[in-house]
C-alpha cells in the first residue's frame, strides 16, 4: 500500500493533499498524461472548470481501472488551471470526488499551478497523475 504522510517538521498542507507519498517495491509507477475535460465521445464537458474537472476525473478513474488500479493507487496529481477565476469550480469538483475516493482523507500528493493558457482556448483545466500499480 502507498504510504502517505505529513511530517511535523513542515507546515501542515493547506489543502487536501499529503506532502509525501512512498511507492512500495511491489508496485510499478505509471505516468498518466494530461487529462482534459472531454467526454468519451470527444465533446467538451462544458465551458467551466467544474464541468471540465468532473469529466477529466471520470476519465482518470477509467484510466486507473484500465491500468489495474484505483484511486487509492494515485501517488501524485498535478493540476493546471488557465486562470484564478477557475479555482472555485475546480476545487468544488476535486473536493467532491476526493471525498468519495478518500473517505479517510488519505490524500495523494498534489500540486496546482495557474498558467496563461492550455493547449486549446476552450480548455480551462488539465490534470496529470502518477499511479503506483500493483505488479501482476
Amino acid at each position: 500500500m502507498i504510504q502517505r504522510w505529513n511530517p511535523e517538521s513542515v507546515a501542515a498542507p493547506i489543502g487536501a493533499y499529503s506532502h509525501l507519498a512512498r511507492v512500495p517495491a511491489d508496485h510499478e509507477l505509471v505516468v498518466v498524461a494530461g487529462q482534459i475535460g472531454l467526454l468519451p465521445d470527444g465533446e467538451l464537458a462544458g465551458p467551466d472548470a467544474e464541468s471540465q474537472t468532473r469529466a477529466l476525473l471520470a476519465n482518470l478513474e477509467r484510466l486507473l481501472e484500465a491500468s489495474g488500479a484505483g484511486p487509492e493507487h494515485l501517488v501524485k496529481v498535478f493540476s493546471m488551471l488557465s486562470g484564478t477565476e477557475h479555482l472555485d469550480g475546480f476545487r468544488t469538483a476535486m473536493r467532491e470526488t476526493f471525498t468519495r475516493w478518500y473517505p479517510e482523507a488519505d490524500w495523494p500528493a498534489q500540486s496546482l499551478i495557474v498558467v496563461a493558457a492550455l493547449a486549446r482556448p476552450e480548455l480551462v483545466v488539465e490534470v496529470e497523475a502518477l499511479i503506483a500499480v500493483p505488479r501482476r
